[in-house]
């Protein structure tokens, strides 16, 4: 039996992806090891978002040169984003890679393998876009008790910043009678928790239906019978609808928690960004999910260092995560993307000036964290045990109903359970909790 590695960059969806991939080559024959010494196929699924994970890559890549060298019938393969946005570049600069394929032709990876084994020529398949969509493919979960689930791909917002719309292509949403159909197939599988993906989910629908329907959709996969939590992300602020959030509050079986990514709490550089909201808009929506949810979660992405960012746009920036209190926040330094706006934008920051303000913007979100973190001292919540911990001295590893990292003591026949806990201990990034009447 052949053996192949899978490496994944970046996102949910990649994340997803690298599932349907390897569904693919199961069916194939192939069998995933970790083993570079062993693997006949090597597969990085990569993410271009920002320069450092082109770089991570790059370099990782690069490495195995010496190992093709060593074994010439190893095959090696890249996909994802940053193989849909630089194609052939990357043959050029890494010649001992045999294939390329993009984002929208992930379904024919098999096929570019036989063709490759065939004819001992490297191949590069990437397709401007699909009327197949990834999601369709068979998968093979990483979890027995979670699932990823794309409603749709692509992004219609173009923010100047962002390189998605390029390498993932418009909006194109699923059909809704196909996602419930899904998730029942999931729940029967033993599937207890769904994640619906999308860049935008508040936007589903716009593309087939006329206008957005996810508050349907969220209402019935709610609904789907044995199914216990359903999770969503990316919100876009501008598109939260109130009755999204009146579904959130209401349907016991959705988590409360919101990714609403906030990139800037400067105004200047929110309309530089595309964005099209304001930070006091931001901020209004928080105070009306805050008051219809219980115990809801808020999380977000800022940038730090956008071309233009004045220390008065920075400040601004500052006010509104010391205001907002986020949960957490994913906080990153700004990368010019090739092929976006913002890549063309005059005044760009020093490193100097950029790495000052994402210390002192991490040392205020570390701290609304913790300050998060601790008002759950004390607390019996519920959480979903997913696994065992890699690092923390407590070995099972859970989440709230808020996306909560909780660690506690149990063993392994607890995976896959939900149990209620005492909070014991609050940390920046994580809880230790009790199950209530462990001895």
């Amino acid at each position: 039996m052949k053996t192949f590695l899978l490496k994944t960059f970046g996102c949910q969806m990649n994340k997803d992806d690298s599932e349907r991939i390897t569904g693919l080559l199961r069916l194939e024959g192939y069998s995933p090891c970790e083993d570079e010494s062993v693997a006949d196929l090597f597969i990085y699924n990569t993410c271009c978002v920002r320069e450092s994970a082109d770089r991570r890559f790059y370099g990782q890549a690069a490495a195995l040169k010496q190992l093709k060298e060593e074994r010439p019938a190893l095959l090696i393969a890249v996909g994802g984003c940053l193989a849909q946005m630089d194609g052939d570049i990357v043959l050029k600069k890494l010649p001992h890679v045999d294939i390329v394929f993009g984002t929208h032709n992930v379904g024919e990876l098999p096929n570019l393998i036989k063709e490759v084994e065939n004819e001992r020529q490297s191949r590069c398949e990437i397709k401007t876009s699909s009327s197949d969509f990834t999601g369709d493919l068979p998968a093979e979960r990483k979890s027995r008790w979670h699932a990823w689930l794309p409603i749709m791909v692509g992004c219609d917002n173009f923010c100047t910043y962002c390189i998605v719309p390029a390498v993932r292509g418009r909006e194109k949403s699923r059909p809704k009678e196909i996602l419930i159909n899904a998730c029942r197939a999931l729940v029967d599988d033993g599937v207890e928790e769904i994640t619906l993906l999308g860049q935008n989910v508040n936007s589903y629908g716009r593309d087939l239906y006329g206008e957005t329907k996810f508050a349907e959709l969220l209402t019935e996969v709610a609904s789907v019978k044995g199914l216990k939590r359903v999770r969503f992300t990316t919100s876009h602020p501008k598109d939260l609808e109130e009755k999204i959030i009146d579904i959130v509050a209401s349907e016991k079986s959705i988590c409360s928690h919101f990714h609403l990514p906030l990139q800037s709490g400067s105004d200047s550089i929110l309309k530089l960004m595309g964005r099209r909201y304001s930070a006091a808009s931001y901020l209004r929506l928080l105070e009306r999910i805050r008051s219809k949810v219980d115990d809801v979660s808020i999380t977000t992405d800022i940038i730090v260092g956008f071309p233009n960012e004045t220390e008065e746009d920075f400040l601004a920036t500052l006010d509104v995560v010391k205001t907002a209190k986020f949960d957490q926040a994913f906080t990153f330094k700004y990368s010019a993307r090739p092929g976006t706006a913002a890549a063309h934008f005059e005044n760009k920051i020093s490193d100097e000036v950029v790495k000052d303000r994402f210390d002192r913007l991490l040392e205020a979100q570390n701290l609304n964290s913790y300050e998060s973190n601790k008002r759950m001292l004390g607390k019996i919540v519920r959480v979903f045990i997913e696994g065992m911990s890699k690092k923390n001295v407590h070995p099972l590893a859970a989440r709230t109903d808020s996306n909560k990292l909780v660690h506690l003591d149990g063993g392994r026949d607890l995976i896959g359970k939900t149990v209620d806990v005492r909070i014991n201990e609050a940390f920046t990034w994580f809880l230790i909790g009790e199950r209530k009447g462990a001895k």
